[in-house]
């Protein structure tokens, strides 16, 4: 593709946007970052606060049409990383048609405006293994002719939004590129279970926590870290063909359970464990194992960091946070 002189990232904030902004803003630093995030969000300083001055930031609501339209009238940026979504899985289901609505309108809103601009960024829609639901074990490893399946309402959303990028490029010739992620280490989201469980077995060790809750321990994951993750979304629209889906994630797979187990090694004290009912989805994705040779074959790309150091990054990270917790109510 053409030179990249400038980005736009919507969700830019939340916790992939923030670590995707943070490796352009490292790797790539001569690109002007700019970044949507909701007039109304509360995460912005928090999780951009390492980069504040290498972001520029809009204000704006993807569900307001006039909104986008108007940010990416004045910005024209050359690549568009559309991360923006109501994502917690568990959460969808008591949520449904809010989950639905946005992250729906939300992408249709941004492809419009963008037609209608008349301009033609390459826009990497970043969607996810969730849109495979339950996978029968003759489709696994999953590759991309794999049906999907929804088994939420926020894999409901990811689907649509996956056939909406697929019908503006067949219809207009936008330069969308699909790229369904698998599950990985993403320190600043805490409904993942990886995330969830660091946090907990963090405050356990300080005397904040007595025990870990969890829900399904017998899914089956293969997981990357979230720095390798925002590597590959970048390596995606330099090489990747737009029109097409490409799958991405890791070579280190196992079950929810042997993740405890393993964070339980690291930790610094015993850690207990039980199920919590709560925890439990209405219907679960339970086999999530990817074939990324098409996307490996686009780009060469491959993991840098270990399992091991991927989930000290994480327990580290959230052994920062129950510090904090733990100075704030000493005060």
């Amino acid at each position: 593709m053409a030179e990249i002189s400038s980005t736009l990232i919507t969700g830019i904030s939340g916790s992939g946007g923030s670590y995707l902004a943070e490796h352009i803003a490292q790797f790539h630093p001569q690109i002007k970052l700019h970044g949507i995030s909701r007039w109304h969000s509360t995460t912005v300083l928090n999780n951009l606060s390492e980069i504040s001055g290498k972001v520029t930031m809009h204000e704006c609501d993807l569900a307001d049409l006039s909104s986008v339209y108007t940010v990416l009238k004045d910005v024209k940026p050359n690549v568009i990383f559309h991360i923006a979504s109501h994502a917690n899985v568990r959460a969808s289901f008591n949520n449904p048609l809010a989950v639905m609505n946005n992250n729906i309108n939300g992408t249709a809103n941004l492809f419009e405006a963008v037609r209608l601009l008349e301009f033609n960024p390459v826009i990497q829609l970043c969607s996810t293994s969730e849109v495979y639901g339950q996978v029968d074990p003759k489709f696994v490893p999953i590759d991309e002719t794999a049906p999907m399946n929804p088994a939420s309402p926020y894999a409901v959303s990811k689907v649509t939004q996956d056939l909406l990028g697929s019908m503006y490029w067949q219809a207009y010739k936008m330069k969308i590129i699909r790229t369904r992620m698998f599950a990985y280490l993403n320190p600043r989201r805490r409904d993942l279970f990886a995330t969830s469980f660091a946090l907990q077995a963090a405050r356990i060790e300080v005397g904040l926590q007595s025990e870990l809750l969890h829900g399904n321990l017998d899914s089956v994951r293969t997981i990357i870290d979230v720095r390798d993750a925002m590597d590959a979304y970048w390596q995606a629209v330099i090489h990747c063909a737009p029109g097409e889906a490409y799958n991405i994630g890791g070579d280190k797979t196992m079950t929810v359970r042997e993740f405890l187990e393993l964070l339980k090694s690291m930790c610094r004290v015993p850690i207990k464990s039980k199920q919590d009912p709560k925890l439990l989805r209405p219907a679960d994705v339970t086999l999530q194992i990817p074939n990324i040779e098409k996307f490996r074959k686009a780009t060469g790309w491959k993991p840098k960091y270990s399992f091991n150091e991927s989930v000290q990054f994480l327990l580290d990270h959230c052994r920062k946070v129950a510090k904090s917790e733990l100075e704030n109510k000493n005060v």
